[in-house]
């Protein structure tokens, strides 16, 4: 693959997968059985802010990135898309699609939504651009206080579950398969949408245990 054309397939790839990270997001706020441990955290400030939970992404993201100056992590043109593409995408799809009140409904979202959540994962990361802002800043710590990546991101996202479900962010059985489901599924749909190298080598993929490879936004 030429470089002209494999940035081209890099480019649509982040921003496809960044798109499809904010909708997929909408579905498990649609099925009301448990959301991410960030989505959490955006759902609970937007019952306390009265803005939508994709603005609240937004907000949430540009705060934390600018954690990353003290960090000296540097963002990349996904990072920055990522704050932006991710909250607009998830209120673009919770504006469409309707309520569900029936389990029989809600469970198909919740499945979907970490599903499709995966593949969103493998789209973005694997176009090289950037970790997200919430994942640069577990590197960051990681980085800054010697601690294995694997316990700065658990005591990350206890946090930020901790504070999200106080301040009324859905905690369910959503939360547990989707923190169960996704290292698995990143971890495939990485491989799958690994970008050739230019000079025709083997494909970039992230490398290391899912705990280390997987950068959500």
């Amino acid at each position: 693959m030429s470089a002209p054309d494999r940035l081209g397939r890099r480019l649509i790839q982040l921003y496809a997968g960044l798109a499809l990270y904010g909708a997929s997001s909408a579905l498990l706020v649609e099925s009301g059985l448990g959301l991410e441990p960030w989505g959490v955290l955006h759902q609970g400030l937007a019952e306390l802010t009265g803005l939508t939970i994709g603005v609240v992404s937004i907000f949430v993201g540009a705060a934390v990135l600018l954690l990353w100056i003290p960090l000296r992590q540097r963002p990349g043109l996904g990072t920055v898309s990522n704050v932006f593409v991710v909250g607009l995408a998830m209120d673009g799809t919770l504006a469409l699609v309707p309520d569900a009140h029936a389990l029989a409904a809600r469970v198909p979202l919740l499945v979907a939504g970490i599903v499709l959540n995966g593949v969103a994962t493998g789209l973005y990361i694997a176009a090289i651009f950037g970790p997200g802002p919430r994942d640069g800043l577990m590197t960051g710590l990681h980085r800054l206080t010697g601690r294995s990546i694997r316990l700065v991101r658990t005591a990350i996202e206890v946090a930020v579950v901790a504070t999200g479900f106080v301040l009324g962010g859905t905690v369910g059985i959503g939360t547990v398969a989707y923190a169960v489901a996704i290292g698995p599924l990143a971890q495939l749909f990485l491989r799958v949408f690994a970008v050739p190298a230019a000079s025709g080598g083997s494909s970039a993929v992230a490398a290391g245990q899912p705990g280390e490879a997987i950068l959500r936004p």
